[in-house]
C-alpha cells in the first residue's frame, strides 16, 4: 500500500471515529503516555479506529520516553500510561502513585541484547560498553537481569544511556560493544547481520511484560477505567478480524508498512481478557517479587512496596 493509500485508510477510520462519537454523550478526556513499542500499538488502534470514542473516551496519546513517563504522570500531563511491570515499582518508590488495571502484552523475543560478532557469551561483556536506556527503564532492567543471570552486574560494564531507537542505530553504525533494544528497532539489527548479532532475547530471559495503569484520581471514575479496558480488548478483537487493516494503522504510527509491523508483532503476544485474568491470578505477583529483589540490588528502590496497592483488577475481572 502506498503512503497515500495508507493515509486514506487511516483517515477513513478517523471519519468513523467522528461518526461513532457523534451519537455518544459527553466524552471523558484522558491523556495516555506511551512509546513506539510494538506492544502498545493496540492503544493507537483503539484511538485511530474510533474504538475509544465509541466507548465514551476522548483520548490523547503522547509519545514520552519511558524514563520521563512518570514525570508526566506526576505533573498531570497524562493520567494513564503503558510500561513494563517492574517500572511501576520504580515509579512508586519515586512517589508517583498509580494502579495497573490491565496487561497489555508479553515479549516473546521482541526485546533483546545485540553484541559484536566477537562476543561469544554475555559473560564476555565484562569491561565492555553497553547502550541501554536510563535506570528505571525496561532496557536497563533487562540488562541488569541478563547480566545477573550470567554472573555479572551493571557495575561490571560501562552503560551508555541511549533510548532503544538511537541505541539500535548507533550499534548498526559501529558504536558500542552491545546494546539493549526492542521492536520495532530490534528488527533493524536483525536486518543488518554484518553489524553484529542478537545474543539473547526475552525467549531466553522472559522478563518483559507490559501493563496499563492510571492515577488513583482518574480511576475514581470507574466508568472511564472500564471503558479503557473494554476498548483495549475490542482493539485486540479488531486485529483478529481484520489483521491486515489493523497492522496498516498500527504500523503507520511508527513509520512501518503493515507487513513490517506484522514481522515486529510476531515477537510478542497481546493479552486478551482471559490472559489478563490468568496473569493477575498469580504470574503478576510472582514476577513482582523477583523483580523487586533485583531492583533492590541495583539500588533503584529502597524497600519492597505492598504489591496489592499497585493494582486494581476489577476491570478485567468484570470483562
Amino acid at each position: 500500500m502506498t503512503g497515500f493509500r495508507r493515509a486514506c485508510a487511516v483517515a477513513g477510520f478517523g471519519l468513523g471515529a467522528l461518526l461513532a462519537a457523534g451519537g455518544a454523550q459527553a466524552q471523558t478526556k484522558v491523556s495516555i503516555g506511551i512509546s513506539g513499542w510494538t506492544g502498545f500499538a493496540p492503544l493507537v488502534l483503539a484511538k485511530e479506529a474510533g474504538i475509544f470514542a465509541k466507548n465514551g473516551l476522548d483520548v490523547t496519546i503522547k509519545k514520552i520516553p519511558q524514563k520521563d513517563r512518570h514525570l508526566a504522570i506526576a505533573s498531570g500531563d497524562v493520567q494513564c500510561a503503558a510500561t513494563t511491570v517492574e517500572t511501576w515499582l520504580v515509579w512508586d518508590a519515586a512517589g508517583v502513585k498509580t494502579k495497573q488495571i490491565f496487561q497489555l502484552d508479553k515479549s516473546y523475543g521482541a526485546d533483546g541484547m545485540v553484541v559484536r560478532k566477537d562476543i561469544a557469551a554475555i559473560k564476555d561483556l565484562k569491561g565492555k560498553t553497553v547502550a541501554a536506556s536510563a535506570p528505571g527503564t525496561s532496557p536497563y532492567f533487562a540488562l541488569a537481569w541478563m547480566l545477573k543471570e550470567n554472573g555479572l552486574s551493571v557495575k561490571d560494564v560501562k552503560v551508555v544511556n541511549m533510548e532503544p531507537g538511537p541505541a539500535a542505530q548507533a550499534f548498526i553504525a559501529g558504536q558500542n560493544d552491545a546494546a539493549l533494544t526492542y521492536e520495532p528497532y530490534l528488527s533493524a539489527v536483525r536486518e543488518k547481520p554484518e553489524a553484529g548479532k542478537i545474543i539473547a532475547t526475552t525467549l531466553d530471559y522472559p522478563m518483559v511484560m507490559d501493563t496499563f495503569g492510571c492515577t488513583p484520581a482518574f480511576l475514581a471514575d470507574e466508568k472511564a477505567a472500564a471503558a479503557l479496558t473494554k476498548s483495549y480488548f475490542e482493539a485486540l478483537d479488531m486485529i483478529k478480524k481484520d489483521q491486515a487493516k489493523a497492522y496498516e494503522i498500527m504500523g503507520a504510527d511508527v513509520k512501518q508498512t503493515g507487513e513490517q509491523f506484522g514481522k515486529s508483532a510476531a515477537y510478542l503476544r497481546w493479552s486478551d481478557a482471559e490472559g489478563n485474568r490468568k496473569f493477575f491470578a498469580g504470574d503478576w505477583q510472582a514476577f513482582n517479587a523477583k523483580a523487586a529483589d533485583l531492583l533492590l540490588e541495583v539500588g533503584l528502590i529502597k524497600a519492597k512496596p505492598d504489591f496489592a496497592t499497585l493494582v486494581d483488577t476489577k476491570f478485567v475481572a468484570a470483562k
